[in-house]
């Protein structure tokens, strides 16, 4: 009786430590995240399931071009693609982007831009224009959907606060056959 009584103590403590262990790892590491909408195509699909690093910005600072998971002001998640970081000026011109004056290439929209026939992907527009101010604040980011012309972003609702980064993500793992890790540029 002690033998079989000893067993299941091992068990249920076994089980406790794997339930501990992964909810630690959930909520202070790693989260699944699914995207809503089509924001971010051609990089991400709707319904694609992803692993969010929350840990990635703890230890690190967020890189142009990352892609982010971040609170929305309507109560939801978002995944945006960073563009302006604290204190860059931002422009889009000719379909251009320009981030303090300079140029930049944006790989990830060609696709895009190849079938858009009736004027800019991306709309002209300066940050001061969007946010009425020239430069990105301290503390924040300036972040935009990949979908140009169908992405509720920072041109529409703000910068958004470090403090409002759940974490940055790159690792689609669902479905199955589209699995990989998205390229930053």
């Amino acid at each position: 009786m002690t033998k079989k009584k000893n067993e299941l103590w091992e068990w249920t403590k076994a089980l406790l430590i794997a339930v501990i262990l992964a909810a630690v790892i959930r909520y202070f590491l790693f989260a699944p995240i699914v995207v809503d909408g089509l924001s971010m195509m051609p990089t991400l699909k709707d319904q694609d399931r992803m692993i969010v690093s929350k840990i990635s910005y703890k230890i690190g600072e967020p890189r142009r071009f990352d892609i982010i998971v971040f609170h929305a002001p309507e109560q939801k998640d978002y995944i945006k693609r960073v563009i302006g970081l604290p204190g860059d000026t931002i422009e889009y011109k000719n379909d251009t982007l320009y981030v303090n004056g300079k140029a930049y290439k944006e790989p990830y929209l060609d696709e895009y831009k190849k079938q858009v026939q009736d004027g800019p992907l991306t709309d002209p527009f300066t940050l001061e224009e969007k946010i009425g101010r020239k430069t990105v604040p301290e503390g924040e980011l300036f972040v935009m959907g990949d979908n140009r012309r169908f992405s509720k972003d920072s041109r529409h609702i703000g910068t958004v606060p470090m403090e409002k980064v759940i974490g940055k993500t790159s690792i689609v793992y669902w479905p199955l056959k589209d699995a990989h890790i998205v390229s930053v540029k």
